[in-house]
C-alpha cells in the first residue's frame, strides 16, 4: 500500500444491515448481516475487484466483529469468509455461535 493513499475506514450502516470498508471515501467492500435476538448473523462479504488482494476483507471483518463484541452481541458466521477468519482469530471464539439449520432457515425468511 503506497504511503499517499488514506487508510481504509470501516463504518456500520444499520439501515442497510452491513459494515462497509471505505478507501479514499469510496466503498471498497462490505460484510452483510441480520440480527436475530442477541446474534448478529453474517451471511455475505465482498470486496470490489479493484481493491482485491489488499487485505481489506480481513480489516473489514475484524472491525465488524470487534463492534459486535462492543455491542454485547454474538457472532454467527454463515458467510464462509467470516467463518474462515474466525478459525484464525480465536480471540472471538467466546462470542461465536455455531451455524445451525434453524439459523439458516431463519436467514432464508429474512431475504424473502
Amino acid at each position: 500500500m503506497d504511503q499517499s493513499s488514506p487508510a481504509p475506514t470501516v463504518e456500520r450502516v444499520d439501515a442497510r444491515h452491513r459494515y462497509e470498508i471505505l478507501v479514499g471515501g469510496e466503498r471498497a467492500g462490505l460484510t452483510a448481516y441480520r440480527d436475530r435476538g442477541e446474534q448478529r448473523v453474517f451471511f455475505h462479504t465482498e470486496i470490489d475487484d479493484a481493491h482485491a488482494g489488499q487485505g481489506l476483507a480481513g480489516q473489514l471483518v475484524e472491525h465488524a466483529l470487534t463492534d459486535v463484541r462492543a455491542l454485547g452481541k454474538r457472532i454467527v458466521p454463515v458467510c464462509p469468509y467470516v467463518a474462515k477468519f474466525l478459525k484464525k482469530h480465536e480471540e472471538f471464539a467466546d462470542i461465536t455461535d455455531e451455524v445451525t439449520p434453524e439459523i439458516l432457515s431463519w436467514l432464508d425468511t429474512q431475504h424473502g
